[in-house]
């Protein structure tokens, strides 16, 4: 093989190492010491925190929201209280990239954890399970939820049982929201 070729596979594989690297949610001081999203919270320290501005909109039913768009690529966004503090999180990959995120709420990693690893990990909780019809969000996924103190959890997977959606609420939210 020439040296020419040489070098073209290790840029490519030099290129493959860095396009799918891990990146890191930048959530730390969000979470307390059992890796739980800390609540109750407010857009400016979670702006703060995360060294990004707060996108504040409202739904079709003027419900105020607010999103935060991270480096790593993780967007959180979270309806806000009269008072404007946050209550309940939702994280999910903008534009669904296939981007390896960690330091999620849980010690969980976005497009890397799977069902199997949630059905352990939260055994000792009543997880439901539910398929994802091919309407939803993520066709054929999975949706995991169960509830955890006093919030629930719900986890969506895509047909290749990646973590795609986390979501810490006061009430359980229906797949068709998502």
């Amino acid at each position: 093989m020439s040296t020419s070729a040489y070098r073209l596979t290790f840029l490519f594989q030099f290129l493959a190492l860095f396009s799918f690297a891990q990146q890191n949610a930048g959530l730390k001081t969000l979470l307390n010491k059992k890796q739980e999203f800390i609540f109750p919270q407010t857009p400016k320290k979670i702006s703060a925190i995360l060294g990004v501005k707060t996108v504040f909109y409202e739904d079709a039913n003027e419900q105020p929201y607010a999103s935060w768009l991270t480096k790593s690529g993780l967007e959180l966004y979270c309806s806000l209280k009269e008072d404007k503090s946050i209550d309940e999180m939702f994280f999910n990959i903008k534009d669904d990239r296939p981007i390896v995120v960690e330091g999620l709420p849980f010690n969980l990693v976005m497009n890397r954890t799977t069902s199997q690893q949630i059905m352990l990990k939260f055994s000792k909780y009543q997880i439901k399970k539910e398929k994802l019809d091919e309407d939803a969000e993520y066709p054929g996924g999975i949706r995991l939820f169960f509830k955890k103190g006093d919030r629930f959890i719900t986890l969506l997977f895509d047909r290749k049982n990646l973590l795609k959606f986390l979501s810490i609420t006061n009430e359980i939210i229906g797949p068709a929201v998502n």
